[in-house]
């Protein structure tokens, strides 16, 4: 701003009405008795006017600069990601749903206050052109998707849900023996249906708990829904809900026995700080791994309604005011939630597991609602249909050989019985339906919040 501080002098000197006095530090005088208020005015207006003008020149040319010095060095080095990064940049684009939204399926098949399928219309479009005799729900829920997917296939004969949480089991127990036992369903009486209260990392057990056979042959359909459901974000015994105060808990499986007051109150300071980096991606994870230890010094953290206060006293004002300390506070949350229930490491196992069971040409379709759960599903997928999974003494010319075969098998959907699928990854070992993430239509946003994040991704065995 020297030249800048220059050019506002000058303007000054050159006005009969001013005159300029350099000391140490410079100052202006005038005299009243010659100078008019309106003329004072212009003149600083005019001053003040060169001075923004010379500013924003300045700037622009500035980042013009910028810009082009950080062109010059992309088309130097155009090569500089890795290969992992070349890899996943082939499929971090999503695809806005064209499927017509059915509000009032979505509402027939949900429950306003407590649970919404999300999806509902892509999900049953995903499975309509299978003849799906055998079907698994690995995330039971309220059995939104379930009821309408068993209504929509009435050849099926075969139907298992699956679900850690007893409050879920229970409501999806008794609307799924309202669907059977509906006389509208002309082949309801031949399907066998199976509601079992387990973690889908357990499918494989479960189907062998079932029948033996149905492993053997394999599954024609599984879906996977990764989101929370409302019924267990509004109720605040379990301690998922940011806005209501209740016990630290965050358990899906109430049987299990590490709870998020455990952490936050005994486990070694790094690690909590590991879980809000790595899990909730904060990026004032310090401050508030601190704040955490801290407060055990005091009696540590026992309520929602705490943590959120301590989250609240981290946060700057400036950073968005209230909707900045409830994003901090949703991260906060779900980084705790995958801790308290592993839910990454049984993520990644379980679409392996998923995908074994299948039938050949089967399809698995997965929900997820954060960046690092959808981030596991694409590079898993992307795994499975190389065989990465299978080879555990492969070299990196073997990994870099498939990723670059994977590339070239882009393929672009052409099957008018599926119309909603665009661009196909073709493998070895399937086929991933879905090159980019397929998310809700604007209208289904609209009507429910919670879906705008979400994203489904579909792999087919061959």
């Amino acid at each position: 701003m020297t030249m800048a501080a220059t050019l506002v002098r000058k303007l000054f000197s050159q006005s009969p009405f001013f005159t300029l006095t350099t000391t140490t530090t410079t100052t202006t005088s005038y005299s009243s008795s010659s100078l008019s208020f309106s003329k004072f005015s212009s003149s600083c207006s005019l001053a003040l006017k060169t001075v923004t003008n010379f500013s924003t020149s300045t700037t622009t040319s500035n980042k013009n600069k910028k810009n082009k010095n950080k062109k010059s060095k992309q088309n130097e080095n155009p090569s500089s990601s890795s290969g992992r990064g070349e890899t996943e940049s082939l499929v971090k684009r999503r695809t806005r749903s064209e499927k017509e939204f059915d509000e009032e399926s979505v509402l027939r098949y949900g429950d306003s206050w407590s649970h919404i399928p999300v999806m509902l219309g892509e999900v049953l479009e995903v499975f309509a052109s299978l003849p799906l005799r055998s079907f698994v729900d690995c995330t039971l829920g309220a059995a939104g998707h379930s009821s309408a997917i068993i209504q929509a296939h009435s050849e099926m004969h075969s139907y298992v849900g699956l679900d850690i949480d007893p409050v879920a089991h229970e409501k999806a127990l008794a609307r799924i023996n309202v669907i059977l036992h509906d006389n509208s369903r002309n082949s309801s009486s031949n399907m066998k249906a199976h509601i079992l209260l387990k973690n889908f990392k357990d499918i494989k057990s479960a189907l062998v708990e079932i029948d033996d056979k149905l492993l053997q042959s394999g599954v024609d359909g599984i879906l996977m829904d990764l989101g929370m459901s409302s019924m267990q974000v509004n109720n605040s015994e379990r301690g998922f809900g940011v806005m209501s105060n209740g016990p630290l808990d965050m358990r899906m499986n109430p049987q299990a026995s590490l709870r998020a007051e455990d952490i936050l109150n005994t486990w070694p300071d790094a690690e909590v700080g590991r879980i809000l980096r790595e899990y909730g991606e904060e990026s004032n994870w310090r401050s508030l791994q601190k704040k955490i230890v801290k407060a055990r010094l005091t009696g540590g953290l026992h309520s929602t309604g705490q943590l959120v206060s301590l989250i609240r006293g981290s946060t700057s004002n400036i950073k968005g005011g209230r909707q900045g300390w409830i994003k901090t506070a949703t991260r906060v949350f779900q980084a705790l939630r995958i801790a308290v229930n592993d839910e990454l490491n049984t993520l990644k196992d379980s679409l392996y597991t998923c995908f074994d069971c299948l039938s050949p040409g089967g399809r698995l379709a997965v929900i997820s609602f954060h960046s690092l759960e959808d981030r596991i599903v694409k590079q898993t997928f992307l795994d499975i249909i190389n065989g990465n999974g299978d080879l555990e003494d492969e070299t990196e010319e073997e990994r870099k050989r498939l990723q670059e075969d994977s590339r070239k098998r882009f393929i672009e959907g052409d099957d008018e019985n599926d119309a909603w699928i665009k661009q196909m990854v073709k493998g070895c070992y399937g086929t991933i339906l879905t090159k980019r993430p397929i998310t809700p239509c604007e209208e289904e946003e609209e009507l429910n919040s919670r879906s705008r994040s979400a994203k489904l991704r579909v792999i087919q065995k061959l």
